[in-house]
C-alpha cells in the first residue's frame, strides 16, 4: 500500500469510529446466551483486507453472566483442522448492549456494542478496536445456524458502509467444519 492509500485507510478508520453507534433499545442479556454462527465480518484494518479471502466461517458461544458481563468464546478450524479459540470476558457499561474488554491476544482495547437483534435468528455486533491511540470499526454478523438470508447480508452490508467500512471489506464467510466443544 503506498502512503497516500495507507493514510486514506487511517483516516476512515478513525471517521467510522466517531460514528456515534449506539446499542440496540431494550437488551436482553439473557436472551444472548448460547451458540452463534459468525457469518459476516466488515472493517477496512489491514489485517482483514489482507486474510479476508482466506476466512471460515467461526462459532461464539456468549454465555451471560451473574453479575450481568458476557463471557464471550470464538473458535473457528484452522486449514491444518485444528482449532484457534480466543476468549474474552466483555464488562458490561452503564448502558445496556454496550460492553468494553482488552484483548490479550491483540493488545487492544474494545469498546463493544450489540446494535441490532433477533434473540432467535441474528445479530451485529460493532466493535471500535484502539491500540495504540489508533481506533478501527469491525462490525461482525452472527446468527443462530450457519445459513444467512440475501436480505440479512444486504442490510448488514449496508450497516457496514453506514459506519465507515468500504463495501469491498464487507465478507460474509462460508461454511466451515465446526471445532469440537472444548
Amino acid at each position: 500500500m503506498n502512503t497516500l492509500q495507507t493514510t486514506l485507510v487511517a483516516m476512515m478508520c478513525t471517521l467510522a469510529a466517531c460514528v456515534d453507534v449506539n446499542p440496540v433499545q431494550d437488551f436482553d442479556l439473557q436472551r444472548m446466551a448460547g451458540k452463534w454462527y459468525m457469518v459476516g465480518m466488515a472493517t477496512n484494518a489491514p489485517w482483514f483486507v489482507n486474510h479476508k479471502d482466506t476466512m471460515k466461517m467461526g462459532t461464539t458461544f456468549m454465555v451471560p453472566t451473574e453479575g450481568g458481563d458476557l463471557d464471550l468464546t470464538h473458535a473457528h478450524a484452522k486449514e491444518d483442522n485444528s482449532c484457534w479459540r480466543m476468549t474474552h470476558l466483555a464488562k458490561k457499561t452503564e448502558t445496556p448492549g454496550r460492553f468494553t474488554f482488552h484483548s490479550q491476544v491483540w493488545n487492544n482495547d474494545n469498546d463493544m456494542r450489540v446494535v441490532s437483534v433477533t434473540y432467535d435468528n441474528f445479530a451485529v455486533i460493532h466493535t471500535i478496536k484502539t491500540k495504540e491511540g489508533v481506533s478501527e470499526v469491525l462490525n461482525k454478523l452472527y446468527t443462530r445456524s450457519p445459513e444467512v438470508s440475501a436480505v440479512l447480508q444486504q442490510n448488514f452490508k449496508d450497516f457496514s458502509i453506514e459506519t465507515g467500512v468500504l463495501a469491498e471489506n464487507v465478507a460474509f464467510l462460508p461454511i466451515a467444519a465446526e471445532c469440537p466443544e472444548a
